[in-house]
C-alpha cells in the first residue's frame, strides 16, 4: 500500500521499485492520467509507445478498445 503526500503544491504517490522495473519505467519519463469514474481508477500511461515500429492508428484502436473492454477482459480472466 502506498500513502498519497503533499509536495509543494501537488499530491503525490510514490511508486514502488518493483513496479517501475516491471515496467520499464525510468526518472523523468513522461505519463498521462485518466481516471475511471465507475471503477475508482486511476490509469496512469505512459506518453509514448514502447513499440516505436507500430502503426500509430493500430496503437491508438488497442487503447480505445482496452479503455472500453478493459474491465470486461479482467473479469473474463478469472
Amino acid at each position: 500500500m502506498q500513502n498519497i503526500f503533499k509536495m509543494g503544491d501537488s499530491l503525490v504517490i510514490s511508486l514502488p521499485e518493483e513496479v517501475v522495473a516491471q515496467l520499464s519505467w525510468q526518472e523523468g519519463d513522461e505519463v498521462s492520467f485518466s481516471v475511471d469514474a465507475t471503477g475508482g481508477r486511476l490509469i496512469v500511461k505512459p506518453t509514448h509507445s514502447a513499440i516505436t515500429e507500430i502503426d500509430q492508428t493500430f496503437a491508438k484502436q488497442i487503447d480505445e478498445f482496452v479503455e472500453k473492454y478493459g474491465s470486461a477482459l479482467e473479469a473474463l480472466s478469472k
